[in-house]
């Protein structure tokens, strides 16, 4: 087993303290018809009283987040109820056998290696190379909770572990969901521009150090 993969199954970060840094995590700002005209997302955004309840929660999977919306969403913003080409999502049970190493430094991480037996390499749509855009982490307020999936194209190495980590089985959490990008088959404009949809408001808890 590599030092890096040692480093990724032994990093523990204590769940309470992960946050999203605003600079860090600000999604691209450009014009998208789906996410500045109508649509509006804010609402699925919790704060005060309200963080820790409502549908939105927990994330389980891509395709239960986007259940909730009514038939005339997918009709008129139909670019944000499927994912991008080369993109694609994942939920498995930890430890995930994956070697993540960093696109450069501080920032953004890809599938360096599978752990041969490992869960990513039995779970078979993995590739090495891979672009991990996002990931499902926990967040808690007070007594509070919620699992969302964060845009992780900025992220550093310890962050990525950092988030992939907070999801413990306290939280309901039975695996942790990961989004990729292949190379070569997305376009990474096009997939940032999806991931605003997931990226938090800047008012959010999430952007907050407790």
């Amino acid at each position: 087993m590599s030092m890096i993969t040692t480093l990724f199954l032994l990093l523990a970060v204590t769940a309470n303290a992960f946050v999203v840094n605003p600079s860090a995590a600000a999604a691209t700002r450009s014009k998208s018809v789906a996410l500045n005209s109508e649509f509006q997302t804010r609402s699925m955004w919790n704060d005060g009283n309200n963080f820790g309840k409502g549908t939105f929660r927990f994330y389980k999977n891509f395709e239960s987040w986007m259940g909730v919306f009514p038939q005339e969403d997918r009709e008129a913003y139909p670019e944000i109820f499927s994912l991008p080409k080369g993109t694609y999502e994942v939920g498995m049970n930890k430890p995930l056998g994956i070697v993540f190493e960093e696109i450069e430094v501080g920032k953004g991480v890809f599938v360096q290696d599978l752990v041969e037996g490992g869960a990513a390499d039995r779970q078979g749509k993995i590739q090495k190379g891979d672009i991990l855009v996002g990931v499902t982490a926990i967040k808690i307020v007070g007594a509070k909770w919620e699992r969302r999936l964060l845009p992780s194209r900025p992220f550093d190495f310890d962050t990525v572990v950092g988030a992939i980590s907070s999801n413990e089985p306290k939280w309901g959490c039975d695996d942790v969901i990961l989004m990729f990008e292949r190379p070569g088959e997305a376009d990474s404009a096009v997939t940032d521009k999806f991931l605003e949809f997931f990226n938090p408001p800047g008012d959010s808890p999430w952007k907050q150090r407790q």
